[in-house]
């Protein structure tokens, strides 16, 4: 027992250890010792800059012929290296110090030569050769800062959920069903059974309701859509939640405004330095306006004298304008659009009592753009059953989904965020490959 609990002391001190080489901040006038790759090097006449990459940034070593003991001539760009060497103060460098480089020991060279300049102030590529070379091009600061205030995202709805007493679930992305209909899902042959993909954990999570009352999940999602547009992927980041004992779907709007709120002051607070690099404008959110379907199509349609190809939804091009008009309007980057056609919307949504043509549904608009979908869904069995019946749905098919129904479930309602959109329009990028660590989409498998 006694040497058991001496590995797992190394362990820790050694985890300890690897977490502090990017502490150097705090070992300024003294000796260090740190490793990473060699982002650039820039040579002058006597001396030379090594800018290294390390997990949180750029760091710069100078190589001096007086100091350094190893030749300049030997060091390529991105090679992955050692260095020791002495930490001083530089009031010029951005992160307030840089390091003399006594000794380097090369730990890997690489084999070729880049096939891309990854080094520049940000990537001189087209998007397609920025995805066809993503493990490389990732190392760019820009763009794997891009990636850094997604999990800022993350974290800070993450913390969101957890300190209004949500439980984090995780469900199953093979599925019998599919959750929200049509033809967008994804089939496999599960040991000689049909099974799909799943297009949302919509139905599990509306079950965990009924054991838990909140539950969110941040998980895959897939959809077989063959669409090959700026703002379409086919396996996505869902974050999906779901609230019970609601007395009206508003509550949902209301959590989810909470949620941005407080995930966007989390960015602020810890992701500043890649905000700054990439000149983020996180939006300000007091509150969020809302308006009616019909309302919203109306106002896009009289202000722009612009008939609408698709009366029970909304086309991109509405969504723009919409989100221009708001802006201009109330001076909010987002728009609540509430009540969509039932015919629009999933089986399991629930009808407006006052006009059932209409639901107890909303899209949250996101700078010209949908990145959310939601709103109260069907607690009654009996309701539930007739609903499938009228759009011609087996409920037999729906066993296992029924069964909350069945034996009594809380009035609930939720909702589902992308996440690639969320960024990509925080970002103000113009496509939601940007946004995608390894996009998947009609074109493109790999890397």
């Amino acid at each position: 027992m006694r040497e058991m609990e001496l590995k797992v002391s190394q362990v820790k001190s050694k985890a300890k250890e690897v977490s502090e080489l990017t502490g150097l901040k705090s070992q300024i006038g003294k000796k260090a010792e740190f490793s990473g790759s060699v982002y650039k090097i820039r040579k002058m006449s006597g001396f030379a800059f090594l800018i290294l990459e390390l997990p949180d940034g750029l760091l710069q070593c100078v190589w001096s012929e007086e100091t350094s003991k190893f030749s300049i001539e030997d060091i390529k760009e991105n090679m992955c290296v050692t260095i020791k060497g002495f930490v001083k103060e530089e009031p010029r460098s951005k992160i307030g110090f840089e390091v003399t480089a006594e000794e380097i020991t090369i730990l890997s060279a690489p084999a070729e030569e880049m096939p891309v300049v990854i080094n520049g102030k940000s990537m001189n590529a087209s998007l397609e050769t920025i995805l066809d070379y993503r493990p490389i091009t990732l190392r760019n600061e820009k763009e794997r800062a891009v990636f850094k205030i997604q999990e800022g995202l993350v974290r800070g709805m993450r913390e969101f959920f957890y300190q209004n007493h949500f439980t984090e679930i995780r469900t199953p992305k093979i599925v019998s069903e599919g959750a929200e209909g049509g033809s967008n899902i994804f089939h496999l042959d599960y040991f000689g059974k049909q099974a799909y993909l799943a297009q949302s954990p919509q139905f599990y999570k509306q079950m965990m309701v009924g054991v838990y009352t909140k539950v969110f999940e941040i998980g895959a999602v897939y959809r077989a859509e063959k669409h090959d547009t700026n703002r379409h992927l086919n396996e996505y980041t869902g974050v999906d939640f779901e609230m019970g004992y609601i007395h009206d779907f508003t509550e949902i709007m209301e959590t989810e405004t909470a949620m941005l709120k407080a995930a966007f002051s989390f960015l602020k607070e810890h992701y500043e330095k890649e905000l700054e690099l990439l000149a983020v404008e996180v939006p300000v959110i007091e509150t969020i306006p809302a308006i009616r379907f019909v309302d919203a199509k109306e106002l896009v349609s009289s202000t722009y004298n612009r008939v609408s190809r698709e009366p029970d939804d909304f086309e991109p091009e509405e969504e723009r304008l919409l989100g221009e008009l708001i802006k201009k309007k109330y001076g909010s980057d987002f728009v609540f659009v509430t009540h969509y056609p039932e015919k629009k919307r999933p089986f399991y949504a629930m009808e407006d009592p006052e006009n059932r043509a209409y639901t107890l549904s909303f899209d949250l608009f996101f700078r010209g753009i949908e990145v959310t979908t939601g709103g109260q869904r069907i607690h009654g069995y009996k309701e539930q059953i007739e609903k499938m019946k009228r759009r011609n749905m087996d409920p037999e098919l729906f066993t296992s989904y029924l069964m909350m129904h069945k034996y009594g479930m809380p009035p609930h309602g939720g909702l589902g965020i992308g996440l690639e959109r969320l960024t990509m329009k925080l970002l103000n990028k113009d496509n939601i490959r940007y946004a995608s660590l390894f996009p998947r989409d009609i074109n493109r498998l790999v890397p």
